[in-house]
């Protein structure tokens, strides 16, 4: 092995996997996202097999691999068109939050489902008037004897009508002002005061996302996760691996639009020769196989810099490759499309559903812009913008 090239047996953990999610394909996930269905049982089958949870400490049922092995199974899901959203929220966001800060007790206690799929978590962190500046965040916790209360409103949450929990991110009722020091709790989906309503969206996707009310939920004592006064450092805990996750999930999609492409234009023929022929086709497609590339190998140096312990050092390397992953699947899809001609804005040939899916990964988990500003503040030296 050299430093550009994975482990044997990560080649193998992708091969297995496209294979398993190759089962189902594209047509099954937009016929389930379409007639209001869901992927359960291509979740099931991943977890059964191991995969969901390879980033879980073997103890609780995973596999005591790294972020960059759960990376891997995320990207080989979306190449074969099978995006899973929750696959960057339950085993990746929890369940790395939950192993490096949870006690024993709820390792054992929420570790095991997440790693089988028994037992998905969703994460709530996005606030309606907090949007990308998280120290805005209102959601409160306060403390009534030995019980916690939780109030407030979340927005863009993924999956939590699938999930039998959800990390919620929350401030102390005593730290409404100042710096956040964000706290987490697990809190069962069917808590009371706790609703969810799903939000109309045009991404073609059986995972679908909700606003969340918290109304005086009242949790026990042991809901917290971690130290209360710990502060940032939990919550990066879990948002480095995410932005790993989107990248992985970009790629993904990117590879899948690309070979679909490649495969359209060699059979297309106009003018007496296959379209891919002509280099108004073939040389956009090659530009993108070349930018998805290098998103993929600044997605394994951000896996492989996490999984080190560097979260510095991770944290630059994530942030810019969720970057430049969104920015090369946006391309590859359009792309995708035009190579197709009509037949790209056809749900026959599933390409123009790909624009919005892609195109999401420019805004979530984080913005694009939001990345440049940390980037030019913490890679370049120059003064804060905002």
């Amino acid at each position: 092995m050299n430093n550009f090239s994975e482990t044997e047996e990560r080649k193998a953990l992708r091969r297995e996997v496209a294979k398993l999610a190759g089962g189902y394909g594209r047509e099954y996930f937009t016929k389930q996202a379409r007639s209001g269905g869901k992927t359960t049982d291509l979740w099931m089958a991943i977890g059964k097999n191991g995969y969901l949870g390879i980033n879980i400490p073997e103890e609780y049922g995973g596999g005591g691999g790294g972020i960059g092995d759960v990376a891997a199974v995320c990207e080989e899901l979306a190449a074969q068109g099978c995006p899973l959203l929750m696959m960057v929220v339950s085993p990746a966001i929890c369940g790395t939050v939950i192993s490096r800060y949870g006690t024993p007790e709820q390792k054992r206690r929420w570790l095991p489902g997440i790693a089988d799929g028994t037992a998905t978590m969703a994460f709530a962190i996005t606030e309606p008037d907090a949007g990308t500046n998280s120290h805005n965040i209102t959601t409160t916790a306060r403390r009534d004897g030995d019980e916690w209360v939780l109030k407030g409103r979340k927005i863009y949450i993924s999956g939590i009508d699938e999930a039998d929990n959800v990390l919620v991110v929350a401030r102390t009722e005593d730290a409404r002002t100042g710096k956040l020091k964000p706290c987490l709790f697990v809190v069962p989906t069917d808590a009371e005061g706790l609703e969810a309503k799903p939000i109309p969206m045009e991404i073609v996707s059986p995972e679908q996302q909700f606003a969340v009310f918290i109304d005086d939920v009242r949790l026990p004592s042991d809901a917290l996760v971690g130290d209360e006064d710990a502060g940032l450092v939990q919550l990066f805990a879990g948002l480095n691996p995410e932005r790993i996750m989107a990248a992985s999930f970009s790629t993904g999609l990117a590879r899948f639009a690309l070979g679909r492409a490649a495969a359209y234009a060699k059979e297309r023929v106009v003018f007496q020769t296959p379209i891919g022929a002509h280099q108004a086709i073939a040389h956009p497609l090659a530009q993108s196989h070349i930018e998805t590339e290098l998103a993929r190998l600044m997605t394994q140096k951000a896996a492989a810099l996490y999984d080190a312990g560097d979260d510095m050092g991770a944290g630059e390397a994530a942030n810019m490759a969720k970057y430049a992953a969104a920015e090369a699947a946006c391309d590859a899809a359009d792309r995708a499309v035009q190579a197709h001609g009509g037949n790209g804005i056809t749900q026959e040939y599933g390409m123009a559903g790909l624009l919005v899916a892609t195109r999401a990964g420019r805004i979530a988990p984080v913005s694009r812009e939001m990345i440049l500003n940390f980037v030019a503040m913490h890679s370049l030296g120059l003064p804060k913008s905002y």
